[in-house]
């Protein structure tokens, strides 16, 4: 009876045994699996972001170009038809002290 339940006890650690080692390969597959998403997906943010810098910095380039004293003059004279006042045209108002 004795020799029995060693067999038995030794079966039941076995089996407990391989349930907790597939369950723990399962895991890592799984971890396994999760961590090369994410890392997928930092690649992807990573090449986003290095996409968005570099249209940034394009923009930044246009804006200064778009906004120099020359263009913003020549806007106003072609478009708006707007010139500069002549010395006739010019009023000096003084503020009352």
């Amino acid at each position: 009876m004795r020799i029995v339940k060693h067999i038995r006890l030794d079966v039941v650690g076995i089996v407990a045994l391989f349930a907790v080692t597939v369950a723990t390969a399962l895991y890592t597959v799984h971890a396994r699996h999760d961590s090369r998403q994410l890392f997928i997906e930092l690649q992807r943010m990573q090449a986003e972001r290095d996409r968005l810098q570099i249209e940034w910095g394009q923009l930044q380039i246009e804006q200064g170009t778009l906004a120099t004293h020359g263009r913003v003059e020549a806007l106003v004279r072609d478009e708006l038809s707007m010139r500069p006042p002549r010395p006739d045209e010019v009023q000096i108002v003084r503020g009352a002290h």
